[in-house]
């Protein structure tokens, strides 16, 4: 009998991995983000997920199946105090170019100073096919700053960290171990969840002689979940995270 597991709850905590090189650059990533908070930069995380037709649709298709349906990449970002207030993207993935385009990360830079002023853009760090800078970084930012790669992929946009410093920003990713650090996965279980029990309201359907047809809103669907992300939600997302960030601090230090 097949078992599969809830994509929801896909991220799980492996204590086998916290070994000595990923605590030192754990502590190493939270020693640069405490910095940057005590000089007054605020934080914001930048996240993207995945949304299948078939979770759109309700239609039950097997997991063999599933590679060849169309899937959209949401890429949106929120802080303690909620949403991000710029113009987030939904992406088809098989239109997504082979190299995607910085101005749309030049865009949201501007948006943040626009309403936060400066700000530390923190990202999940995923396997990336970008080279790290070669540049040789100074004793200064060996103690304050974790080695970033010069460019940050994700599926639907780059993440420049000489864009984020250009318009007052820094970027930093947080440890492939150490992932559950980022809130956004609260925040798209929460939206996922709502499509599922509230597709059938955003849907109409024509019945014509020869054929019927079904129209999904999908737009206005991702619209009402995303604001089920409540501000209040939000900061008991935040407020965890920054326990762990402080229990690793006290622990690795």
């Amino acid at each position: 009998m097949y078992r599969f597991v809830n994509p929801l709850l896909k991220h799980i905590i492996h204590r086998s991995s916290f070994d000595t090189a990923a605590r030192k650059q754990c502590l190493k990533y939270l020693k640069a983000l405490r910095t940057l908070q005590f000089n007054g930069l605020n934080t914001i995380f930048l996240g993207e997920t995945d949304i299948s037709e078939s979770l759109i649709t309700g239609e039950k298709i097997l997991q063999e199946d599933s590679l060849n349906w169309p899937t959209w990449t949401l890429v949106h970002a929120a802080s303690s105090q909620g949403w991000v207030p710029w113009r987030y993207r939904i992406l088809l993935r098989d239109e997504l170019p082979m190299k995607q385009h910085e101005d749309v990360f030049q865009e949201f830079c501007d948006s943040l100073n626009k309403f936060y002023g400066k700000c530390i853009i923190v990202v999940r760090e995923k396997k990336q096919p970008s080279v790290l800078q070669t540049k040789e970084p100074t004793a200064q930012e060996k103690i304050t700053h974790p080695q970033v790669p010069s460019v940050i992929y994700m599926t639907g946009i780059e993440c420049c960290p000489q864009i984020a410093k250009a318009n007052g920003h820094e970027l930093l990713s947080v440890p492939l171990p150490y992932n559950y650090l980022h809130p956004m996965d609260v925040a798209w279980s929460s939206l996922k969840w709502f499509i599922i029990n509230n597709r059938k309201e955003f849907c109409l359907r024509s019945i014509e002689r020869t054929y019927s047809y079904r129209c999904i809103l999908f737009s206005d669907l991702v619209e009402k979940g995303l604001e089920k992300m409540t501000l209040s939600k939000w900061k008991v997302a935040t407020n965890k995270v920054r326990r762990w960030e402080n229990y690793y601090l006290d622990t690795f230090a």
